[in-house]
């Protein structure tokens, strides 16, 4: 796994900007399109915010999800809001190029097989994604893949998880996000550096440690990089 360490947080969502950015316009420039899939967090919001100014070939962008609460559109609890009010607030791109989880379903299960039918539509069956962006969390999850769920054992492209601090999810799983061209580790605050350090050991006892290291970029701040060997 390749690693950035920057200053604090916000050092630390423009750097990951500028990579996507970049993996954007090859992307585009070899394939045609870039299809990329975006998690949660309030770093990543910062990050969004930075890459929406930057010069890009919107239009040939597809923007996915990497999970998602079960919670009512427009909450404060749905990446969904953020990434509206983040990322598609300010940069050209139109509805149809943001692909939200449809969580406010009534019928998940049947929600999530529809939303695996429109990754592989873009993705490719099995799914490639240009770029999958993921968080970790300070119990070692990562998108909605939750330690002692189910869902870590789940071999279809989307699937339910939780409930998990009160809500249920939709996420993608281990078979769709392995196969990413590019893995961005977007990893920042101080809670997150004792599994920071078990992630970068590819400790596959946490749910975040199962995903491979040799296409994963990581980019940290200080604060999270803290327990890292050489970060002392």
């Amino acid at each position: 796994m390749k690693m950035e360490v920057l200053a604090d947080a916000a050092a630390a969502a423009q750097r990951a900007a500028e990579v996507i950015a970049a993996d954007v316009r090859t992307g585009v420039a070899e394939r045609g399109r870039f299809v990329m899939a975006i998690s949660g967090g309030s770093t990543p919001w910062m990050m969004l915010r930075a890459l929406a100014d930057m010069n890009l070939p919107w239009s040939d962008v597809q923007i996915m999800q990497v999970d998602e609460r079960v919670a009512s559109t427009g909450s404060n609890e749905r990446n969904q809001t953020h990434i509206e009010t983040s990322l598609m607030a300010h940069a050209p791109l139109n509805a149809g190029q943001f692909h939200q989880m449809p969580v406010d379903a009534d019928d998940l299960d049947a929600a999530a097989v529809a939303y695996a039918k429109a990754v592989h539509a873009l993705a490719g069956a099995p799914p490639v994604f240009d770029l999958v962006h993921l968080g970790l969390g300070p119990d070692g999850h990562t998108a909605s893949l939750i330690p002692g769920d189910p869902v870590l054992d789940s071999s279809a492209t989307v699937a339910l998880a939780g409930p998990y601090h009160g809500r249920w999810r939709m996420t993608l799983t281990y078979p769709t996000l392995l196969r990413a061209r590019r893995i961005l580790w977007l990893v920042t605050g101080a809670e997150k550096a004792e599994m920071l350090a078990r992630l970068v050991e590819g400790d596959n006892s946490i749910p975040a440690g199962r995903l491979p290291q040799e296409n994963a970029l990581l980019i940290a701040d200080a604060a999270a990089a803290a327990c890292l060997k050489g970060q002392r």
